[in-house]
């Protein structure tokens, strides 16, 4: 698959760090399983990655308090 963004690199299975503002803290999800462009950097997650990681901010947003890293592989 070629990038949206920059139509010039091929798209390549990785892992990122994905960051969330919430109303009440921030939230940092470790090894988050994406497509990245190694052209421009572009992330793209597929839809069952994104729908697990509203999962776990809405877990996340009743307990967390300022700051809340977790691993992605480790929630998943």
């Amino acid at each position: 698959m070629r990038c949206l963004i920059c139509k010039d690199g091929k798209m390549e299975n990785a892992c990122t760090t994905y960051f969330a503002q919430m109303s009440s803290c921030y939230v940092i999800i470790e090894n988050v399983p994406c497509m990245k462009c190694p052209q421009c950097g572009e992330e793209l997650f597929s839809s069952s990655v994104l729908e697990r990681i509203e999962e776990i901010l809405d877990s996340l947003e009743k307990i967390a308090s300022k700051i809340f890293i977790m691993d992605y592989s480790k929630a998943a």
